[in-house]
């Protein structure tokens, strides 16, 4: 049915496209803009006209054409860092204008995209961030978003293993959101929600919007409450326009672990009866390392056309290297956005197709580690000059046979294709549909040889080498329709929005394994050669699955624009939402928001009394916005198997039921509250914005115990818990010096969060009062670290608190009643809460420089306010780790408080001993760029730049680079896991060429 509509919406679109072409009447303008100041042409200035319909832009001499509706009444010409001019069209097919520099960063024309439209930053009432592409940071990353690090106040982007180049940051904003629901915002490509973001390259961003407020994201409803990431790409343009960037990339290890040489084991293990001499000296952390590991990116652009239909195409390679042996990443991407209006200016179509292709070699995330730990006096090589099987130590193996030998690879196809048809049915009401797909199929492949020295050592005759293919594929389809009046009575401005969104998910999975091929070159392309699975051993029922699963998302939404005398703002939306996701009771929802802003600079008052302020907003903003991001059919009665049973001498699969049904399931919800103002003094010099937000997230989805019977199963996926962030933001830009030949410019974002968590139970779901989480591996029995409680934070440690170290070296602690004994004479009851592992500031600063064709940023970036549990000192710290096994240089350094702990007795019992402060400043990336201007045939300028990232990081911290362990999530402030990727400081190269 949706698809018979589609085609019918696209077949008269297109019958009304073709009429109005028919029927067309236009004129030719032209002229020159130049700077009122020196009279010089301005390149790149935007025209258009005051019906949205013709676009263009002038060439290096200032000089545009542009083709106009006859019923056109003005246009438009505006230009960063220059005042916008409006110009009435008269009969004259010339105009020539001169634009001057802008007093008031605000009075520029900045675009804010704010969810199914756009708004002039003026006129925004929620908290909304603005980052323009050229503000994003030089890096060499997997993923566009980590050039958008510290950016922006409250959106915190970590990445543990940054040197990976298949690695994806975590994002989050404004603190922890849930428990079983996702974390990560939605984000908006060109407007169509959901779509890929590691499809992108960083070099076709326009512009990052990131919507924090809830009246801002409430109008995606049960996406929202996250947040919204709004990204804009580049667009074609009436000018003919050809770019190159390309770069190479170099990572070197930088704040690395250090573990004992071979001497140094010697010395201290051995001698100790803590290890055994083999007789070498291998350094297994740089057996496993490649550094500098190599990268390089090239990116070419071109745009051009005519003011009526102009395109856009790019397209990027990557090759790129991790610093672990195995790692490496190579892609190809390409985007081509084409527009085109018809000549009357009634149709504007659009079509955006984006593919890209990644072949990955992935990261043994554990192979670090492995190195870590093994005993350095073991070598690589056996007498035969094969591996050598290792069997002590931590985890037994060989790190340079598996880096070699095993492979793991992923080939990932993605493609996002939208087409819209917008009509401007008069030229204050228009209306738009916008058809897209968003798929991603990935295919991972996995094979460990025979040769193992592992599998020959045991003299295995099954399960030797091993290969597996899984198929995985993610499909989004979606159409939009809305529609726009605007309307002006006097100095009262209203805009009007309507919409209507249908979204349709899929996702397919197959995977097939086997052991045993007669050879080790079928790697996994011959699957039915193996004997163990499919053969006569008779573990078939393990060789295969598949399943395939999706949803459905419908929506009705609104929002209304309003303001007086550009003086009073006032927006208020309405989205209706239904999902298949929930439950029978509970398939719709309402997600409400109002928004309000006061622009008191445009007062008469204030502008006498106060000239020197050149812009004062007060804004306010309330909304409710909803979490649907889990998994499908949790709110149905499902089947799974259940056994076998026995009829007439065979036996036959059994299905029950394996999941309760709950038609109560729904979205969580989240209140939001905000509270803003935007300002700039100083004719512009100083500007910026302060905003203190609430956010209560109600109905968080978790797992309850329920009575058996009546229910099937003894727990229920339902809605129950509470919890509450609250803090502040300020960004703030500052233009400190602004001369002819030299400007410097200072940005600073701070934002401070506070979590607590309200309650696990509701009037109908009892739950306990905590959580136990941040469970720590083995060797030995550690336990939980962190506890999730009512009345706490999330990222509370709830350890045993430490007293000091005995004369034997063991570790000391404090009971319930406030005696002193050793750490294995108390139990779980003399727990306490330590610490928190949540930061409660986050901070950066910009620093860009501008003398002559020379330009230099430095930006720093730093975390402050929580603790960190020291995970390898933990287990590889102290004189008591593991025998035979390698540890820190700290386990014997007099200057730790690590070396003391050398009684076995209190080995793996976490305590607060561990904990350590996490703060950090870290000089992030320092570029700088030289540009020539050129006034030849073939080239119009070049950058050449060089950059420097993750340089320094000022911290307290003795467990390496503290920006590694994760402080998004239920469990910031510990890594759960023994794995271990090393940061890197990488330095970039690279070359811009304009043509």
């Amino acid at each position: 049915m949706h698809k018979n509509f589609i085609y019918i919406m696209m077949l008269c679109c297109f019958l009304c496209l073709y009429t109005g072409t028919a029927n067309a009447q236009t004129r030719t303008i032209s002229g020159v803009v130049t700077d009122n100041t020196d009279g010089a042409p301005l390149l790149g200035v935007n025209v258009t006209d005051n019906l949205k319909s013709a676009v263009t832009t002038t060439n290096n001499k200032g000089y545009f054409t542009i083709s106009v509706s006859a019923n056109a009444k003005s246009l438009s010409f505006s230009y960063i860092g220059y005042d916008t001019r409006n110009i009435a069209i008269t009969s004259a097919n010339t105009i020539n204008i001169t634009l001057g520099s802008s007093a008031n960063q605000l009075n520029e024309v900045v675009v804010v995209s704010v969810g199914y439209g756009t708004l002039d930053k003026r006129e925004v009432s929620s908290s909304i961030t603005h980052v323009s592409g050229k503000d994003l940071l030089t890096v060499s990353a997997n993923n566009p978003l980590m050039s958008l690090q510290g950016k922006v106040p409250g959106l915190n982007i970590t990445n543990t293993a940054s040197a990976d180049p298949n690695s994806s940051p975590r994002i989050q904003l404004r603190g922890v959101s849930s428990r079983s629901a996702g974390l990560g915002p939605l984000y908006i490509i060109n407007g169509v929600p959901g779509g890929n973001i590691d499809n992108i390259n960083q070099n076709d961003i326009e512009s990052i919007d990131v919507l924090k407020g809830g009246a801002a994201s409430a109008i995606y409803g049960t996406r929202g409450s996250n947040g919204v990431i709004i990204i804009t790409t580049k667009k074609g343009t009436a000018q003919s326009q050809m770019f190159y960037d390309g770069f190479t990339s170099f990572d070197y290890l930088n704040n690395k672990l250090e573990n004992l040489s071979a001497e140094e084991f010697i010395a201290n293990r051995v001698q100790n009866k803590q290890g055994q001499n083999y007789g070498a000296q291998t350094n297994w952390l740089n057996e496993v390392t490649r550094s500098p590991a190599f990268a390089q990116k090239h990116t070419v652009q071109f745009s051009g056309g005519s003011s009526k239909t102009n395109y856009f195409a790019s397209a990027d390679y990557r090759n790129a290297e991790g610093i672990d042996l195995r790692a490496s990443k190579r892609e190809y991407g390409a985007r081509l956005n084409i527009n085109h209006t018809t000549d009357n200016g009634m149709f504007v179509a659009t079509l955006t197709a984006a593919p890209r292709y990644m072949n990955t070699s992935n990261a043994d995330q554990g192979n670090f580690n492995n190195a870590l730990t093994l005993n350095p006096t073991y070598p690589i090589f056996n007498n035969a000059g094969k591996y050598n099987f290792i069997n002590t130590g931590f985890f037994s193996n060989n790190p340079v046979e598996n880096a070699n030998l095993i492979k793991s690879q992923s080939e990932i196809k993605e493609l996002d294709i939208n087409g819209s048809l917008k009509m401007n049915i008069l030229s204050n009401l228009s209306t738009l549909v916008t058809i897209s797909q968003i798929s991603r199929s990935g295919k991972n492949l996995n094979f460990s040889p025979s040769t193992l020295s592992s599998i020959v050592n045991a003299n295995r005759v099954t399960q030797t080498n091993f290969a597996s293919q899984e198929q995985r594929e993610d499909d989004q389809k979606n159409i939009e329709w809305t529609g726009n009046y605007g309307l002006d009575l006097g100095k009262n401005h209203f805009k009007l929005l309507g919409g209507y969104s249908y979204s349709l998910y899929n996702y397919k999975q197959v995977y097939a394994q086997n052991y045993d091929f007669p050879f080790d070159t079928y790697l996994w392309n011959n699957l039915g050669s193996g004997l163990y699975n499919g053969g006569a051993a008779g573990q078939g029922q393990n060789a295969v699955s598949s399943t395939q699963n999706g949803s459905t998302l419908i929506a009705f939404f609104g929002r209304l624009n309003y303001d007086f005398d550009n003086r009073y703002i006032l927006t208020a939306s309405l989205r209706r939402e239904g999902s298949s996701k929930f439950g029978a009771n509970n398939k719709w929802g309402n997600f409400p928001a109002i928004s309000g802003a006061w622009r008191v600079s445009e007062e008469t008052f204030f502008k006498e009394k106060l000239p020197w302020i050149n812009e004062l907003k007060v804004r306010a903003d309330y909304g409710v916005t909803g979490n649907q991001d889990f998994g499908n059919y949790l709110s149905l009665l499902l089947y799974g198997g259940a056994g076998y049973f026995p009829f007439n001498g065979q036996y036959y699969q059994v299905y029950g039921p394996s999941s309760n049904v709950n038609p109560n399931l729904s979205w969580e919800k989240s209140e939001n509250l905000n509270m803003g103002i935007d300002f700039s003094i100083l004719k512009g010099r100083l500007s910026g914005s302060v905003d203190y937000y609430t956010r209560k997230n109600k109905d968080l989805l978790g797992n309850y115990n329920v009575s058996v019977p009546p229910n099937t199963q003894a727990t229920t996926f339902t809605n129950v818990g509470t919890m509450k962030n609250y803090g502040i933001e300020l960004a703030l830009t500052g233009q400190i010096i602004k001369k002819e030949n030299f400007e410097y410019t200072a940005n600073l974002a701070l934002s401070y969060n506070k979590n607590k968590f309200i309650s696990f139970s509701n009037d109908l779901y009892q739950g306990g009062t905590f959580q136990d989480v941040a469970g720590l591996p083995a060797p030995g029995s550690p336990g939980n670290i962190q506890r999730i409680q009512e009345g706490h934070s999330i990222g509370e440690f709830y350890t045993l608190r430490s007293a000091g170290v005995n004369d034997a070296g063991a570790l000391l602690v404090y009971k319930k009643d406030g005696s002193v004994v050793p750490a294995n004479q108390a139990n779980n009851d003399d727990k306490q809460f330590v610490g928190n592992g949540l930061p409660k500031f986050i901070a950066s600063m910009g620093n860009t420089f501008r003398y002559k064709q020379f330009d230099l940023g430095i930006f720093l970036r730093g975390t402050f306010g929580y603790k960190i549990f020291n995970t390898t000192a933990f287990y590889l710290g102290t004189p008591s780790s593991q025998t035979d096994a390698n540890v820190l240089q700290s386990a014997y350094d007099s200057g730790s408080k690590y070396s003391l702990l050398k009684s076995t007795s209190t080995t793996s019992i976490a305590s607060d001993y561990f904990l350590e402060n996490g703060s950090f400043l870290k000089i992030d990336n320092v570029s700088l760029g030289y540009r020539q201007n050129l006034n030849i045939k073939y080239l119009k300028s070049f950058r050449i730049y060089a950059a420097g990232r993750n340089l320094h990081t000022f911290t307290k911290y003795t467990g390496g680079d503290p920006d590694l362990v994760e402080v998004n999530g239920l469990t910031p402030g510990v890594n759960t896991s023994l794995n271990y990727y090393p940061s890197t400081l990488q330095l970039i190269f690279g070359l811009q060429v304009n043509f």
